[in-house]
């Protein structure tokens, strides 16, 4: 757990120095349903400090291979910037189960989507008057990922009680390609990027099938761009549901 510790230490650092950063594009929180057999239905929910919000969804089809529909969704209105951003994604791959007991989750997971984000920066000169900078954007995104997972390999006691702990570990690469660009209402330049994005998470098992999750990680991109930037890093905290599985 020592090097989740610190996995968990530089991805904080990472959100705080790109705190101030601003991007057309703001990761959702990766799809991680530790599938373990035919049948199981994940549900998740979770939320960042600015405001993102993520749903996810997912469904063994057989043993070894599922499907994922995931999308988030962002409405922020502040004195000196709105920001708005909205993303759908689907998705498949394979999962399987290995290691004592077949506690160890490994995912595999591709997909595509599509998102838009409109941003409005707002200046207020000496006498009041207002100045606006919008930019507005659409964008496709792919993307590929590989999850590890450890099922309840400890617990904590509260309460006298002994609630089970799941972690693990995801990988994402995302590419990510503008389609329209507006800035002002003038065709803008269109950019595109690679995303790595790589996020650890923690469980705690509230019930059988309810789990709380706490999830951080970075974001970084590999190419030089002004507008598609890696802004954002995903730090969230939510509520994952299983039905079905190994427990």
């Amino acid at each position: 757990m020592k090097k989740s510790a610190l996995f968990s230490a530089l991805s904080l650092a990472f959100l705080l120095l790109l705190s101030g950063c601003v991007s057309t594009y703001m990761p959702n929180v990766p799809n991680v349903p530790m599938f373990t057999q035919q049948g199981e239905i994940s549900a998740a929910a979770h939320i960042t400090p600015k405001g993102n919000i993520t749903f996810n969804s997912a469904y063994a089809v057989t043993d070894k291979f599922a499907v994922m529909l995931n999308g988030s969704y962002l409405n922020s209105e502040r004195r000196k910037r709105d920001f708005q951003h909205q993303l759908l994604e689907a998705g498949g791959g394979y999962f399987t189960t290995f290691g004592p007991g077949g506690n160890r989750v490994l995912e595999i997971y591709g997909g595509i989507g599509s998102g838009s984000s409109e941003r409005v920066e707002k200046d207020e000169d000496e006498k009041g008057l207002m100045t606006y900078d919008r930019r507005e954007a659409d964008f496709m995104k792919y993307f590929v990922q590989v999850n590890f997972s450890s099922k309840r390999k400890k617990s904590l006691r509260l309460l006298k009680q002994e609630f089970p702990l799941n972690y693990g570990t995801a990988l994402r690469a995302s590419y990510v390609n503008m389609g329209d660009h507006f800035v002002n209402g003038a065709a803008g330049l269109e950019e595109d990027n690679i995303f790595l994005e790589p996020i650890f998470y923690t469980r705690l098992a509230l019930s059988p099938t309810v789990q709380l999750q706490y999830t951080s990680g970075a974001n970084v991109g590999l190419r030089n761009r002004k507008y598609l930037t890696a802004g954002y890093s995903v730090f969230s905290l939510g509520f994952v549901v299983n039905i079905g599985g190994k427990r």
